[in-house]
């Protein structure tokens, strides 16, 4: 079968991460991932079943790994060689279609008892990524044993994937699982009835989480940062009530809010000290969907004092003045993936059949701008690391062509 693996050759990493950083997207040029020939997956557990991809999507993460920059934190967590892809619609032998729920838990494991986490519903945390019958994976997409969504074929445990009506086409099928993070960012926010909230960031993750933001919580106000005309578009459809570049945030939820800035001379400058100005209030919520160095301190600069910061764009190793989060009592919380989430009148649904919903309401499948065959992999990296500029959204590896060369 036809799969994109990525292998551990620090070499291979060292150039990649040299590419990437001169232009995102290029360390697939220059890095250890190759398309290859390989033998099909051959299943972990008797339970298993083969999944043959139709569009796998290209997330952050991913080019975070690719392009050398995934910070060494998840090195216990992956197992090498693996093949990416956790973003995938595809058919089972039966050809039922299925979306992947894609954290390898206790259950995928094969562990019993399993940790509270899983116990809970809440597979993100899972404690023994490490342990079980598989080896060290957080998600498939980063397993060798499983395989992942970037290939003609892998292999899933049948807790993790979830069959798809005939209603939803494929570009809105791969959508589900970018949407679940998203939905589950939104309520992990704990939005307040009637309160402010700031989006950094108005890529795939952002703009999912705001569609979430407005389907499953209540805000009065949301002021959304985007850098790009089609991404203004976006998050003006998807319900932001103002959209403005990242450097107009602090004068945007100043104004919102009836907060005066304090610190720097001018509005967003620095000191000659490097203060950066801050606001008296803020917002009640601010959800960061970038991750940087300078998404995080926009963040705590346009929070009020006790507010919230949400961390969802997966960040690299940061630079940050942590004093505002001491001074002003402010939460800094993460939200990573998805599970069982509690809805406002209290009922819990998964979050996986809440996206599903969402992205049928919402038409979020319009999100996917381009698709690639597996062979075209070096344009399709590259224009995923530059969609934004590009005046696209959700980049996807498109397989259905390919899964006939399956034996």
């Amino acid at each position: 079968m036809k799969a994109l693996q990525f292998r551990r050759h620090l070499p291979r990493y060292a150039a990649a991460r040299l590419a990437g950083s001169l232009t995102p997207g290029r360390g697939a040029a220059a890095g250890p991932l190759q398309l290859v020939d390989l033998e099909p997956t051959r299943p972990p557990g008797a339970d298993w079943v083969r999944v043959r991809p139709r569009l796998s999507g290209i997330c952050g993460s991913d080019l975070a790994t690719i392009d050398g920059r995934s910070a060494r934190y998840f090195e216990p967590l992956v197992s090498f060689p693996f093949v990416p892809g956790h973003e995938v619609v595809g058919d089972l032998d039966d050809d039922t279609r299925v979306v992947l729920e894609p954290v390898l838990g206790c259950v995928s494991r094969n562990l019993d008892p399993t940790c509270q986490p899983c116990a809970d519903g809440h597979l993100g945390n899972c404690e023994h990524t490490s342990f079980g019958d598989l080896e060290p994976g957080i998600q498939t997409g980063s397993c060798h044993d499983t395989g992942g969504g970037w290939a003609t074929a892998f292999s899933a445990h049948p807790t993790q994937l979830h069959s798809i009506p005939a209603t939803l086409d494929d570009e809105d099928a791969v959508m589900v699982e970018p949407t679940a993070c998203g939905v589950h960012a939104a309520l992990a926010a704990e939005v307040p009835d009637n309160g402010v909230v700031a989006i950094l960031g108005a890529g795939t993750l952002g703009l999912v989480t705001l569609t979430a933001l407005r389907a499953y919580t209540s805000p009065r106000t949301v002021v959304a940062t985007a850098r790009y005309p089609e991404q203004r578009r976006l998050a003006t459809r998807l319900g932001a009530d103002y959209v403005v570049t990242p450097t107009e945030i602090r004068r945007a939820i100043r104004r919102v809010t009836g907060s005066r800035a304090i610190g720097a001379p001018g509005l967003g400058e620095k000191t000659t000290e490097g203060v950066v100005d801050r606001l008296t209030g803020g917002a009640d919520i601010v959800i960061d969907c970038v991750g940087s160095s300078a998404s995080l301190t926009d963040a705590l600069s346009v929070v009020r004092p006790k507010g919230r910061i949400v961390l969802v764009g997966m960040p690299d190793t940061i630079s940050l003045e942590l004093t505002p989060l001491w001074h002003r009592e402010i939460t800094l919380t993460g939200a990573y993936t998805y599970g069982t989430e509690v809805l406002a009148d209290g009922t819990e649904r998964r979050t996986f059949d809440l996206a599903t919903e969402l992205v049928a309401e919402s038409k979020l499948g319009s999100l996917v701008s381009a698709t690639y065959p597996l062979s075209r992999y070096r344009e399709a990296l590259e224009h995923a690391a530059s969609a934004g500029r590009r005046g696209a959204t959700k980049i996807a590896f498109d397989l259905r062509d390919e899964k006939e060369r399956i034996s």
